[in-house]
């Protein structure tokens, strides 16, 4: 799978740094992953949730989100958002007000 940026990670984790190594075990399973269609994601990651046309991954035991979009077709993930369980519940919370 080749993966739209890896700079957002690197980004976030600058910011976090206790969330490096979890973006980092993200990104190799990731980059080393294929898939048709969203079962096939889940099956490998069940945490991850569709949402609209974006994949959110729960990583690094449900304390940070990655919102992405995953083409199929090309095997290309682009990384959306990067954020905390905290950020990405008061935005759900101001999408949903």
């Amino acid at each position: 799978m080749r993966i739209i940026s890896r700079k957002a990670l690197r980004t976030f984790w600058e910011t976090h740094p206790e969330s490096e190594e979890v973006l980092r075990d993200w990104y190799a399973k990731v980059k080393g992953f294929t898939a048709k269609n969203f079962a096939e994601v889940r099956r490998t990651f069940p945490s991850a949730d569709l949402v609209g046309d974006c994949i959110v991954f729960n990583v690094g035991g449900n304390k940070y989100r990655l919102v992405v979009h995953l083409d199929h077709s090309i095997q290309t993930v682009w990384i959306r958002a990067v954020m905390s369980h905290a950020e990405y519940d008061r935005g759900k919370r101001q999408v949903e007000s």
